[in-house]
């Protein structure tokens, strides 16, 4: 499916207000109009989870941003979906939150769909592309690409400005493994 250059009505998968809110920015300076997309089944434990969907609710409520949710804390799907492969999770996380995002544009009307994943410089960008494209074509909705990357510096100034809750990693409890090993082994 050919990509979408500005869509009238987007819907933006929205892994947590601070990837949030220098995309947001920009898409408000260029008059586009969005709503904001709660889906992180990924994100573990619970504590972080409902940390994460508070603080993006209360910048949401503040900027006043439509946002809609599918709150569904699933860490027992997450972990039965990547245990046979988990150095290849992402693959699994990516598709399923944009799975369900163009599965809801649809639904809803919208005329494209896109994600704040592209906005961090963790994650693993050309994957979430391929991803993002492929679903494009499978459901016959345009997957509206940025590469907000160039706004991360940008972005953590303003979350910090805004005193939004910053998590330390990804969301998924593997990659809290990676960073409490990568810490421990740092100190030895």
């Amino acid at each position: 499916m050919d990509p979408i250059a500005f869509p009238e009505h987007l819907l933006l998968h929205t892994c947590c207000a601070p990837c949030l809110i220098a995309p947001y920015h920009q898409l408000k300076e260029q008059g586009l109009s969005f709503t904001s997309f709660w889906y992180n089944p990924n994100v573990h434990p619970v504590t972080e989870y409902r940390m994460r969907l508070q603080t993006l609710k209360t910048f949401a409520e503040k900027e006043d941003i439509p946002l809609l949710l599918h709150d569904d804390y699933g860490l027992r799907n997450f972990v039965k979906a990547v245990v046979d492969d988990i150095d290849d999770r992402c693959r699994y996380c990516f598709r399923t939150r944009l799975e369900m995002t163009a599965q809801t544009a649809l639904e809803l009307g919208y005329d494209a769909f896109s994600t704040t994943l592209l906005y961090s410089i963790y994650q693993k960008h050309d994957l979430i592309k391929e991803i993002g494209e492929e679903i494009a074509e499978e459901k016959h909705i345009p997957f509206f690409y940025r590469d907000w990357r160039t706004l991360w510096s940008e972005g953590v100034r303003l979350s910090k400005e805004a005193e939004l809750y910053r998590q330390k990693y990804c969301g998924c409890i593997f990659s809290e493994e990676d960073r409490y090993l990568k810490r421990k082994n740092e100190q030895i």
